[in-house]
């Protein structure tokens, strides 16, 4: 004969969350370890962390302290931000928040927290469930935990933040040091992507950065592929008194399968990455989005 599993209300089992859920998980330590995945022991419920009391603390095998913070209810910002500062206070390594039920943004904002790296953050989900006339017995589901992955992204974001922030610096200077030449960038603001440029009817001068390259183009997509190869043919008909106003040879990419075309001149194989040599490639840059600028004008108000 097979049983029904039941779940119970958490209230009927746990009436008071401190003074019975609490006092049960410090006896019953192990059953939070096993769901989690450490060893943990020394429970020791309410210890003072400022002129705040944490629910219960623990130690892992390592010797880590363990914060533990208990909620019989829907997941709320007042716990979570009592969590975040238990964990500061105590400078603890591992945090563990018990929920009856976690709310979607709450385990979003724990899933972001490990990819922090600054702790570990444990969120699940507790339940009471019993089988036929048995006694209660407890349920912990872990809903989200640190893993590899979660690290993983977070390297990543904060690679990707990094690049953003140096990006943004590398145009901040460029548009700076292109008004002295030009206007034709002089509306826009600095980005944080790989390119910036500025033009119209489909027509974008742009400058393209990467970590070891840089280059200025003509980018063309003037919304049809057919219109744009129209356009990417008119200027290769002029290819060569374009070059030759230009003062050298530009990279034609019709770019066949792909809607858009594009013109260009790589200015070097240094980029973003080399921080040194930044002002003399930004004013090559410069030089050349001019030259490039002046070589295409007389052509664009004879497109198709």
């Amino acid at each position: 004969m097979v049983g029904k599993l039941r779940r119970l209300p958490l209230r009927e089992v746990w009436r008071h969350e401190a003074i019975d859920f609490t006092r049960w998980l410090e006896e019953e330590i192990d059953v939070l370890g096993e769901a989690i995945g450490l060893d943990l022991t020394a429970a020791e419920r309410e210890r003072a962390a400022g002129a705040f009391s944490v629910d219960l603390i623990a130690e892992d095998d390592a010797g880590r302290l363990v914060v533990i913070e208990n909620q019989l209810e829907r997941s709320n910002h007042d716990h979570l931000g009592k969590l975040i500062t238990y964990l500061s206070v105590l400078e603890a390594a591992v945090a563990v928040w018990i929920v009856a039920t976690p709310r979607p943004e709450h385990v979003a904002a724990v899933t972001w927290l490990n990819e922090s790296r600054g702790a570990e953050f444990y969120l699940l989900k507790a339940e009471a469930v019993s089988i036929g006339d048995s006694d209660p017995a407890p349920l912990l589901t872990l809903i989200v935990g640190p893993s590899a992955e979660t690290h993983e992204v977070g390297d990543t974001k904060r690679e990707l933040a990094g690049r953003h922030a140096i990006r943004h610096r590398f145009w901040s200077e460029l548009l700076e040091r292109a008004k002295a030449r030009t206007k034709l960038h002089s509306a826009i603001s600095p980005g944080k992507e790989n390119w910036t440029g500025a033009g119209v009817s489909g027509l974008m001068f742009s400058y393209v950065i990467t970590r070891h390259a840089a280059r200025v183009e003509l980018y063309i997509d003037r919304g049809d592929e057919t219109v744009n190869q129209q356009s990417f043919d008119h200027f290769e008909a002029h290819r060569s008194e374009i070059e030759a106003s230009f003062g050298g040879e530009l990279d034609w990419q019709s770019l066949a399968g792909r809607r858009a075309c594009r013109i260009n001149f790589d200015v070097g194989d240094v980029g973003y990455a080399d921080e040194a040599a930044w002002p003399e490639l930004q004013s090559q840059m410069v030089d050349a989005m001019v030259r490039l600028e002046v070589a295409l004008r007389p052509f664009i108000a004879g497109l198709p």
